[in-house]
C-alpha cells in the first residue's frame, strides 16, 4: 500500500480549521498551529488510515457491504465515485433518518422507486394524465437522489465510512444503535471519539477527501480479492464481474 507523505501534502490533507473552530479532543492528532490555522499531523493521518484500512479490508473479505456517506457538497461526487469503484453502497445527497434504524421502511421506498421504473420502462406511464406523469417523474428523481446509492443494499452494512463526523452525526448515532462499526474523516473541529476508526484530515477540500477515500478503497479492493478464496464470497465476486 503506497501511503506517500508528499501526496498527502499536495492534497492539503493537513489543513485544519481556524483556531476559533476547534475541538480539543482532536489535539493528539495535531502538528501545531500556523497563522491561526491548526495543522494536522500527516504521519498520524497515515497511521490511522492504515488502522481503518486493515479493518475495512477484513470486512470486505467477509463479503459484507461497506456504506459510504458524505452529503456535503465537496464530498458528493467523490463518495459516489469511490463507492462505485469498489461496488459498495453510498449516500451522497441527504441522510434520511431510519436508513439503519428503520431499514424495512427504507426498503419499501426503494421498492417504490423500482415500481416507478417498471411502469416507465413498460410504457404504461403513457396511460397516465400528463400532470400525474410529471408528479411520478418528480417522485422518481427524489427517490433516486435519496436511495439510488443504496438500492442494492439488502441487508445492514458491516461498516460505515463517513466524511465529516460533525456533519454526519445522525449517521453515526444510528450506526451506534445498530452496533455497526464506523470509520470517519475528522477535521480539527470534530470529535475523533465519535467513531471507532477516526482519520484526522481536512474534510472540506475535494483533493483531501479524494486521497483519503482512495486509500481506503484500495484496502477494500484487497479485501474483496482475499474473499475470492472463500467459496460463497468468490461466487459473489464472479457475479459482480459479469455485470
Amino acid at each position: 500500500m503506497d501511503l506517500n507523505i508528499k501526496e498527502f501534502l499536495e492534497a492539503g490533507v493537513y489543513f485544519g480549521h481556524p483556531a476559533r473552530q476547534f475541538d480539543p479532543r482532536i489535539k493528539p492528532y495535531l502538528y501545531g498551529k500556523r497563522q491561526g490555522i491548526y495543522i494536522i499531523d500527516i504521519e498520524k493521518t497515515i497511521e490511522k488510515i492504515k488502522e481503518a484500512g486493515e479493518f475495512l479490508k477484513k470486512v470486505a473479505s467477509q463479503n459484507k457491504k461497506i456504506l459510504f456517506v458524505g452529503t456535503k457538497k465537496q464530498a458528493e461526487s467523490v463518495i459516489k465515485e469511490m463507492a462505485e469503484k469498489c461496488k459498495m453502497p453510498y449516500v451522497n445527497y441527504r441522510w434520511v433518518g431510519g436508513i439503519l434504524t428503520n431499514f424495512k421502511e427504507i426498503r419499501k421506498r426503494i421498492e417504490r422507486l423500482e415500481e416507478i421504473e417498471t411502469i416507465k420502462n413498460s410504457g404504461k406511464i403513457n396511460l397516465y394524465p400528463k400532470k400525474e406523469i410529471l408528479l411520478i417523474q418528480k417522485e422518481k428523481e427524489e427517490l433516486l437522489k435519496k436511495f439510488g446509492g443504496i438500492r442494492e443494499m439488502v441487508d445492514y452494512p458491516g461498516a460505515i465510512v463517513v466524511v465529516d463526523v460533525k456533519r454526519e452525526i445522525n449517521v453515526i448515532k444510528e450506526a451506534h444503535k445498530m452496533k455497526i462499526p464506523t470509520v470517519g474523516i475528522v477535521d480539527t473541529n470534530g470529535n475523533p471519539e465519535l467513531v471507532d476508526y477516526p482519520i484526522p484530515a481536512n474534510d472540506d477540500g475535494l483533493k483531501s477527501i479524494q486521497v483519503v477515500l482512495s486509500k481506503l478503497v484500495e484496502y477494500i479492493m484487497d479485501g474483496l480479492k482475499e474473499g475470492e478464496y472463500i467459496p460463497e464470497v468468490k461466487e459473489e465476486v464472479e457475479k459482480k464481474e459479469k455485470e
